[in-house]
């Protein structure tokens, strides 16, 4: 049974040991569905295994059905339950399914009371053993029951099938490739390519990135290799293999209601989304910056007296314009968090920014702030920190909120004049337009649609550059880059400024910023959690009329917390932003004002030689 011995509990081969070091990521699971050689399969997990261990410094483990047809790998960063009964992978008492698991689900305590009451016996602490025989005793329909972030692969030794999942959001990512043999999975795209997949690049995705400063999911930048998409699972069998989605963010019908009622509506669901993510059996931390996100998590976390437990970490950057550091001091002091504040000048971050680079699995266009504040964290001793991500997709306080809608209603207006797009073209060809113009142009070849709007205001080149730096680096024809179509997007639901939410919620945070918290948080060892990215919460508030939720400046949100400080209300929105224009242009040498030299594209703006350099070095790693 879990939490005896595992080579009784476990049939197949199973090797388990402790890590030799603590300087990690968080947990990372990886494996294979499909028959293999036992020495070939070991070695694969080994080597899987080998490329995660800074995602779980606190042990690992690897398994092997005895039919030889699935392998899983494990590397654990222990947050409940830190007991060696709570290691991964994980079988049920019968060793029928066996679990690798990498996440946090805040409600396995419930869903805990309600199997025993149908009689099942618990050997652990942990929400591990808890979504086991959850996914036994309901099938898939247990996944839409979990309330967190995971990302797990299950297989039944019975029937020789298996199962991968991923949280509604994407919190957790989980990429996966078939192969002649069946399917590899990890937590990470360097962990799926250890199975030997051809690394070829993937021209879409490539322009993808380039348009957008992310890869757009499901692809990767590699062929064959995709991302499960957020709210789905994929079952395998020899037989062939099917996905289905057991939930997604969208926003149902308002429910009739008015100013009070919202504001009442929102007070309670925070509070019980910062209550859930407080379960753990170690420290809790908290990203604290000077805005509004970060501050009401700690004034929640007052409300809830538990502020007194947390240790709140800062940033203090050598810019006076981006530097946050005393009002976080204060808002800490007022609100009775212990807090902690790390000093970053160009220096500090020049010498820094080659390991934060060498921490990308993906090439991005921001995270050097997560990764240094990551790296504060885990060198105080922490494992769980709270972040304000989503906040501002959530209760709508980003510029695009109000800048896409008059961008989208600019270029319909233009694309309904007959052969503007053709003639916008040929006169950007002509003269040279700034990089925002570029993109606005796309916008209008696009028809002037919602979502062509929002990429041209997000984006980084327009798409013909895109296009051409794609052609570049995958060696083929500009006309061949886009040939199996645009990657995959979600539908834009809706208009106006709720749509504006589903896109920033499923675009930007999907494929940026949510990937780039995971990576960069558990390069040291740190597991991110995120309140405003929940799917109770998002649940409660999506039933809140748009015109409520998104008001201006966050309308709402600032009315649920009224113990936010007068100088966070009153601040300019930064956010964790550091000073890495100045930094890269001005303190980081010449070499970054050589990036994109040589390239059929111009790069003129400091974000757009990010995305070269990060691009470039990835590659150079990777090929």
């Amino acid at each position: 049974m879990p939490g005896q011995a595992w080579a009784c509990c476990l049939p197949g081969a199973y090797r388990s040991g402790a890590c030799p070091r603590r300087s990690a990521l968080m947990c990372g699971i990886g494996g294979y569905f499909g028959r293999r050689d036992r020495d070939a399969g070991q070695h694969l997990l080994d080597a899987m295994q080998r490329v995660m261990l800074h995602r779980g410094p606190d042990g690992q483990g690897t398994w092997i059905d005895p039919r030889q047809c699935a392998g899983l790998a494990h590397v654990r960063l222990a947050i409940l339950d830190p007991r060696p009964a709570g290691a991964q992978p994980m079988a049920t008492g019968d060793g029928r399914y066996v679990i690798s698991y990498n996440g946090e689900v805040y409600n396995f305590q419930e869903l805990r009371v309600e199997l025993e009451a149908l009689g099942v016996s618990f050997h652990t602490g942990t929400d591990t053993e808890v979504i086991l025989h959850a996914f036994r005793q309901w099938g898939t329909a247990a996944l839409s029951r979990l309330r967190g972030m995971f990302a797990l692969a299950i297989w039944d030794t019975e029937e020789s099938r298996g199962w991968l999942a991923r949280d509604g959001f994407g919190i957790k990512p989980l990429y996966y490739a078939a192969t002649r043999g069946g399917l590899v999975f990890g937590s990470e795209l360097r962990v799926v390519l250890e199975a030997g997949v051809p690394i070829v690049l993937d021209p879409a995705s490539v322009a993808g990135f380039f348009a957008t400063g992310s890869v757009p999911e499901p692809g990767t930048l590699i062929q064959g290799v995709e991302m499960l998409p957020p709210g789905q699972v994929l079952a395998w069998s020899e037989e062939g293999c099917h996905t289905q989605r057991f939930w997604e963010p969208v926003f149902p019908p308002p429910a009739p209601m008015g100013h009070l009622d919202a504001v009442q509506l929102a007070s309670n669901a925070l509070e019980d989304s910062v209550r859930a993510h407080f379960v753990s059996d170690v420290p809790v931390g908290l990203f604290l910056s000077g805005g509004i996100d970060s501050t009401a998590l700690l004034a929640l976390s007052a409300r809830l007296g538990l502020a007194d437990q947390l240790a709140a970490f800062s940033i203090a950057v050598d810019d006076a314009a981006a530097d946050e550091s005393a009002v976080a001091a204060r808002t800490a002091k007022r609100f009775g968090a212990h807090h902690h504040v790390h000093k970053l000048d160009a220096r500090a971050a020049r010498e820094s920014f080659p390991e934060f680079l060498d921490a990308m699995d993906v090439p991005s266009v921001d995270g050097f702030n997560t990764w240094t504040v990551s790296r504060f964290a885990h060198d105080n001793g922490f494992k769980v920190v709270l972040s304000g991500l989503g906040g501002d997709e959530l209760f709508g306080g980003y510029p695009s909120f109000q800048r896409v809608p008059r961008l989208h209603a600019a270029t319909r207006l233009i694309s309904g004049i007959p052969m503007a797009g053709a003639t916008m073209r040929h006169l950007a060809k002509l003269r040279r337009l700034p990089p925002r113009w570029r993109r606005a142009v796309d916008a209008v070849v696009a028809g002037g649609t919602l979502a062509a709007s929002y990429r041209a205001y997000r984006g980084i080149f327009s798409l013909p550059e895109a296009v051409q730096l794609a052609a570049h680096y995958c060696g083929m024809d500009t006309n061949d880059v886009l040939r199996g179509g645009w990657p995959q997007e979600t539908a834009v639901q809706g208009t106006g400024a709720q749509a504006i939410s589903q896109l920033e919620l499923t675009r930007y945070m999907r494929n940026q910023l949510l990937r780039d918290s995971d990576v960069m948080s558990m390069s040291h060892g740190l597991e991110l959690r995120l309140p405003l990215v929940d799917r109770t919460l998002f649940d409660t508030m999506a039933t809140v009329p748009a015109a409520l939720r998104l008001q201006p400046g966050k309308g709402l949100l600032r009315q649920a917390v009224p113990e936010l400080p007068a100088e966070v209300l009153n601040a300019p929105k930064r956010g964790f932003s550091f000073p890495v224009r100045k930094w890269l242009e001005q303190d980081f040498g010449a070499g970054f004002r050589e990036v994109g030299k040589g390239l059929p594209v111009v790069a003129e703006e400091w974000y757009q030689k990010w995305s070269l350099m990060t691009f470039e070095r990835w590659r150079a790693a990777r090929l």
